[in-house]
């Protein structure tokens, strides 16, 4: 009954250890709780327009849940899924914001995003875009994937000041930098150490820490009532169905979440080992295709596009290799909802040292790529620098892809001549 039960999630009690799985999914969840915290924030300017924040945070934790569910009885995976960093700034911001459409507008924008990106899933197209992708390129994204969240890191922790960490002497004497820097070394020691369960225990040692140095905030309560997300469930406006205006932000947000997911999916894959030599990955069409159910799942619940998060790579550096560590990050933000106090005193100082560490096993895969071959290497170097460098998975993809195609087809062209 076991066993049965776990083939569920792609485990398997000869090939993977329970232990090494829950504290994959514990850490990956750590990694990823910060969007709790910033959802309700970056939603907030839409309450002049009848947005009911308040239930921002239930409907982020049950959206995380459910397609984090997906992912693990799905797909299999150790990947956790959440609504996107980048995708709800372009819902608040650009569609509401900017642009003066209703909140409902844009949820309906999202649904009909995700309903698309189902379909692109369940057709050959899905396979074609995969196969676009040369194999030096794949192994660059998981390579780019790292500096891109390493990155995220060393932002989230505030030590960067106007782009630059000893641009200023301040930044790096302030708390949340301190932290940061003994998290990083802590984070790393453990690392080449080998300790099982390192990242997370420098997360909790750095939240503990951050007590005396004022960062990390005692909650007053460990257990709350999580806010009803009726306010928010299915609240869809079909009076711009047939308006140019609705389908070009359908398109837009469409563009962006399927080539971050099949980014994000090839960098995780390549650092699992769980990519094949000749570049295909095992159960493609069901990753792909959890993400897309995600997305219609959060739009039905009131959020923007929900995506896979590339700081599953934390649970992946500690041995994630199934759908239970996707399970398990499921479970933690359902209790997330009680346990919010909790969960929302982690600093980003703590979580931050992971994500560069994390970052480091990725940049790994460079290895792969031949770098004696200009025509693979150039194009490999551009994806890899671009990600970091624009803040866009989506970019780096695109420039890979461009010059990839440019250079091969001039290679060809002088060995014909």
């Amino acid at each position: 009954m076991k066993e049965r039960l776990f083939s569920l999630v792609g485990f398997s009690t000869q090939r993977n250890n329970i232990k090494t799985e829950l504290l994959a999914g514990l850490t990956t969840f750590v990694t990823m709780s910060y969007i709790l915290a910033l959802n309700p924030v970056l939603f907030e300017p839409l309450v002049d327009m009848g947005y009911p924040v308040g239930a921002v945070f239930t409907a982020t934790a049950l959206a995380a849940t459910l397609s984090s569910m997906l992912m693990a009885f799905l797909a299999k995976r150790p990947i956790g899924q959440a609504p996107g960093l980048t995708l709800n700034i372009f819902f608040v911001q650009t569609v509401c914001v900017s642009l003066g459409y209703s909140w409902r507008f844009a949820l309906t924008a999202v649904l009909l995003e995700g309903i698309l990106f189902i379909l692109l899933c369940l057709s050959n197209m899905r396979q074609i875009v995969f196969d676009m992708m040369p194999p030096s390129l794949k192994y660059a994204l998981a390579a780019g994937i790292g500096f891109f969240i390493a990155a995220i890191g060393f932002k989230n922790s505030g030590i960067l000041a106007n782009g630059t960490i000893f641009n200023h002497i301040e930044t790096l004497t302030n708390p949340s930098s301190i932290l940061f820097i003994i998290g990083l070394l802590l984070a790393g020691f453990l690392t080449v150490l080998k300790v099982r369960g390192g990242l997370l225990l420098s997360i909790l040692a750095v939240s503990l820490l951050g007590i005396p140095f004022g960062v990390t905030t005692i909650p007053d309560r460990l257990v709350s009532i999580p806010a009803s997300p009726a306010p928010l469930f299915c609240q869809f406006s079909w009076n711009e169905l047939l308006t140019p205006d609705l389908w070009v932000c359908v398109l837009t947000m469409l563009f962006f979440d399927v080539f971050d997911t099949l980014g994000s999916v090839v960098g995780l894959m390549a650092k699992s080992g769980l990519i094949r030599k000749n570049g295909r990955i095992p159960h493609m069409r069901n990753i792909m295709l959890s993400d897309a159910l995600g997305t219609v799942t959060g739009a039905c619940l009131g959020c923007s596009t929900v995506t896979t998060y590339v700081e599953s790579a934390s649970g992946v550096a500690e041995g994630g290799r199934t759908g239970l560590t996707a399970l398990v990050i499921a479970l933690c933000f359902l209790v997330s909802l009680f346990l919010s106090p909790l969960f929302l005193a982690i600093p980003a100082a703590a979580t931050a040292p992971v994500m560069v560490i994390a970052g480091f096993y990725l940049f790994s895969s460079v290895s792969y790529i031949n770098l004696s071959k200009p025509s693979e290497a150039l194009p490999a170097f551009l994806t890899i620098l671009l990600m970091p460098v624009s803040g866009s998975i989506t970019d780096g993809i695109i420039a890979g892809l461009f010059t990839y195609v440019a250079f091969t087809f001039i290679s060809n062209l002088r060995k014909t001549e």
